[in-house]
């Protein structure tokens, strides 16, 4: 019985020591990405209405490289909501940023 108690904790033990380097080497790596503005809206031609959607007009997106053209496209409308579509604010740095659709009450 001792034997079996000096190993279980001599076992614990070296655990305990293999575990202390590891969280020695973790660290945590921050990239900060300076995204330019983007260009102005593209005029798309708005389809004809249909009954029960609307129209999500077209906006840049980010890619992580450039900006790149996202078309519109007919969303199912909500009753009782009105869309927002999505928008590029500048924040209190100067940095861009997108804000994604919504629907509002």
């Amino acid at each position: 019985m001792k034997i079996k108690s000096i190993l279980c904790i001599s076992m614990l033990a070296l655990g305990a020591g293999l575990m202390t380097p590891l969280a020695q080497v973790q660290a945590a790596t921050y990239v900060g990405v300076q995204i330019g503005q983007p260009p102005p809206p593209r005029y798309e031609i708005v389809p004809p209405s249909r009954a029960g959607y609307v129209w999500a007009p077209g906006y840049w997106r980010w890619n992580g490289r450039r900006h790149v053209w996202v078309g519109g496209s007919w969303m199912r409308a909500r009753p009782g909501y009105r869309y927002v579509p999505p928008r590029w604010e500048r924040g209190p740095r100067g940095d861009w940023r997108m804000r994604p659709y919504r629907w509002d009450r």
